[in-house]
């Protein structure tokens, strides 16, 4: 990954409201109306991509657009148009847990049959799934920690301390070339695929975007500090055992030595973070906001349901045979 490259290029859309907000970015049309969002399913790819597109104005924007854009208030109102029916769809269908203790409970009991990416990958993954489960990832990683960082500001006390902690690990520790984004980006380029920012945003599925769009969704708002700290437990609790299997998948199908360091490394960084996350973060938080043990739950539970339907996606179509992209990689 090239930090000074430039911007990716708007993508191409998947639908009359993706193809809108493109649009008008492009300076080619009007932002979609309320009947055309109304229309969209919550999860699927055309709102996904919209509001994925959406959020990425606030991250390195997109090549050719302008970075007055990020505030456009016509666009802001449209995003949040598109935030409510996500949200909405998850509070259904997502919550599971009324205290955040009984949700982060329930990540520290992996199930019996182990039937996650993880589980596959290292049991009978190929390289060629290996490959595509980088791709898939690498809108998230190539941004790894970047919107939990957004919470920083409205944290204090223990909660801001051990996020600031682990945040600070997450970015390198002060040293570039251990930042994890950069770790996965030589991962990427150690399986020969493209390390370029946003690079594989046209080919991977609605699945994907929609577990970055909840770390954008969840960092950008105030409102939902509580539910970007679940999400950020839930991530650092469950990545020490995933990385262990994923470290002995790499081994297994000869991904390389950057792709064995990259999950080596979040084996043994996230099972110290899984403790100050919950013993400082997450307790820290609560004991100064108690009112946000639910928002707290709710992010745990959201994850979990985003991450489950991906890999159901993921798993359903290399058990088949298929790839589980748009394109090939």
């Amino acid at each position: 990954m090239n930090d000074t490259s430039p911007p990716p290029t708007l993508p191409s859309p998947r639908g009359r409201v993706s193809a809108a907000v493109i649009g008008y970015l492009s300076n080619a049309g009007p932002l979609p109306d309320s009947g055309d969002i109304s229309a969209a399913a919550p999860l699927e790819d055309d709102l996904q991509l919209a509001l994925y597109v959406c959020y990425e104005l606030h991250y390195r924007g997109f090549a050719g657009t302008d970075v007055d854009r990020e505030w456009d208030p016509d666009l802001l109102r449209v995003r949040a148009a598109l935030e409510r029916p996500f949200l909405r769809t998850l509070r259904d269908a997502a919550t599971a847990h009324e205290y955040a203790g009984k949700a982060l409970d329930g990540l520290l009991v992996e199930p019996v049959d182990g039937n996650g990416v993880s589980h596959f990958l290292r049991d009978e993954g190929e390289l060629w799934q290996v490959r595509e489960y980088a791709a898939q990832r690498s809108l998230y990683h190539l941004k790894e920690a970047d919107p939990h960082a957004w919470v920083l500001p409205r944290l204090w006390g223990r909660a801001k301390a051990g996020m600031a902690a682990v945040e600070f690990d997450e970015f390198g520790g002060g040293r570039a070339d251990r930042v994890h984004a950069r770790l996965f980006a030589d991962l990427m380029a150690g399986l020969d695929l493209n390390t370029a920012y946003g690079h594989f945003l046209d080919a991977v599925g609605a699945e994907a975007l929609a577990t970055v769009n909840l770390m954008s969704l969840f960092g950008l708002h105030r409102a939902l500090r509580g539910a970007l700290v679940g999400h950020f437990a839930a991530v650092e609790i469950t990545s020490s055992p995933g990385s262990r299997r994923l470290a002995q998948a790499m081994r297994r199908t000869g991904a390389g030595p950057a792709a064995e360091h990259f999950y080596d490394e979040h084996v043994e960084a996230d099972a110290v973070h899984e403790q100050v996350v919950r013993k400082e973060v997450v307790a820290g938080l609560l004991e100064e906001e108690p009112h946000l043990d639910g928002d707290v739950a709710f992010g745990v539970d959201a994850t979990t349901y985003l991450e489950d339907r991906l890999a159901e996606h993921l798993c359903g179509a290399w058990r088949a045979g298929e790839s589980s992209l748009r394109m090939p990689v």
